[in-house]
């Protein structure tokens, strides 16, 4: 299997002959590839992004075919290809749907393991797949069980009942100077971003006066020091340290409570207001979310924390699923990205309005710069363009950035993990019995 750069708008690619789709769809071969990825732009999923300039992906042979794009993308490498949007389905099995579309419940897969069973909130497990041609993984089975609070989970492991989890940024001091017996732990940098966001669209919001006296008046470290025990890094944006576009530094570098009550004062809002802040129940957030509720207080805002779990949290945004986009004041909010800095600033266009730019916040010249900067091969160019997008959010008064946390992991002395540097996705092809 390989993939090769021909020149800045065509990409080739070699499936390995013999990888074999599970309920009996037969072998991968390139038209399954091509059905994959132009499918994001048929069906305008909300990933088609991440092929915006594809045009076609042209079949040579069986096992080989050309990407072709009509202008150059700097993020393919780095984010489409070897994230979700690069995922190839089988042709065969989706079109056999009466829908041509799934969910949670994919009619064919292919890789090491198998999806032998699923439960909901419970348990997802996967075995061996005899219909994998590359090298065989060590185990028989793996037992995943989705645990939404880290607390619970480190629980679920001194207990005995997990193998290897994610843990806390708040319990690493704990286990640094004690760890669990026949345990390793390792901290990655992660490449997370987590900021408090104002919706624009729900008054008092939409006046910037009132947006930049809530940012004035947050103090980032005390969140950090409160939530995460001084084990994470104060964000300056949301692309991480040694990405391109990583921003040296904040332009509000500290709380000034004086210049906050002003900025309220001169919106008309010096005796205060009520708002609210939604979180996700992770204790980390509702940490942070507590610390802001302190901050806000200080300058008259009475802030009500709204805790959600895990489903509900991640629709409240989302115009297609009711009106809960219509309440959102404040929020805590924490996205995954990719080592590509176009990952961290997709999400806040103004097209993105609706579906995950749940601020609202409507800049067409952001939006122009992120175009460009997708198409920018000069590294340099692309990094400045995205230094500039971050100082725009900024100076709106719209988001003030906390922090890119940690990812944080403990497993047993038997086992040896494998996962990215910056310890998201775990690669469980790759684990192995130490």
């Amino acid at each position: 299997a390989s993939i090769e750069e021909l020149d800045s708008t065509h990409v080739k690619f070699q499936l390995m002959p013999g990888i074999m789709w599970t309920n009996g769809f037969g072998e991968m071969t390139s038209e399954d590839v091509k059905y994959s990825f132009e499918r994001h732009a048929k069906l305008e999923s909300w990933t088609a992004v991440d092929w915006d300039p594809l045009t076609e992906v042209q079949i040579i042979d069986k096992y080989s075919g050309i990407m072709v794009f009509s202008e150059p993308f700097a993020p393919l490498f780095n984010s489409t290809l070897p994230y979700g949007s690069g995922t190839i389905v089988c042709k065969a099995a989706v079109e056999n749907l009466d829908e041509k579309q799934f969910s949670i419940d994919p009619p064919a897969t292919s890789g090491p393991y198998k999806i032998e069973s699923w439960t909901p909130k419970q348990k997802l497990v996967l075995t061996r797949h005899d219909g994998w041609p590359g090298e065989k993984p060590d185990f028989d089975r793996i037992e995943i069980t989705p645990i939404d609070d880290a607390k619970t989970a480190e629980i679920a492991f001194e207990a005995g009942q997990l193998d290897m989890t994610g843990i806390s940024a708040s319990s690493l001091p704990r286990y640094k100077s004690e760890m669990p017996s026949d345990s390793n732990l390792r901290v990655y940098p992660s490449l997370y971003y987590e900021w408090l966001g104002m919706n624009v669209d729900h008054e008092p919001f939409g006046d910037s006066r009132v947006r930049k006296a809530i940012q004035l008046a947050i103090d980032v470290d005390a969140i950090i020091d409160a939530a995460y025990f001084g084990a994470a890094e104060r964000a300056t944006g949301i692309i991480a340290p040694g990405l391109v576009g990583h921003r040296d530094s904040n332009i509000i570098t500290a709380p000034n409570i004086d210049k906050a009550k002003a900025l309220l004062a001169e919106a008309g809002l010096g005796s205060g207001f009520k708002t609210t802040l939604d979180v996700h129940n992770n204790t980390d957030h509702v940490s942070a979310a507590q610390v802001i509720q302190a901050n806000l207080a200080m300058i008259g805002v009475e802030v009500q924390i709204n805790s959600h779990d895990s489903g509900t949290f991640w629709t409240l945004g989302l115009e297609s699923e009711g009106d809960a986009w219509k309440g959102i004041q404040l929020i805590y909010n924490r996205y995954s990205m990719a080592p590509d800095p176009y990952w961290a600033t997709a999400w806040f266009t103004p097209e993105q309005i609706g579906e995950w730019n749940w601020e609202r916040w409507n800049s067409s010249e952001y939006g122009d710069l992120h175009e460009a900067a997708v198409r920018e091969t000069d590294t340099q160019k692309r990094h400045d363009m995205y230094v500039k997008m971050q100082d725009m959010m900024e100076e709106s008064g719209t988001y003030t950035f906390i922090t890119h946390s940690i990812s944080a992991f403990l497993w047993r002395n038997w086992l040896t993990p494998a996962m990215r540097p910056d310890g998201g996705d775990l690669m469980y092809r790759k684990f192995r019995a130490s």
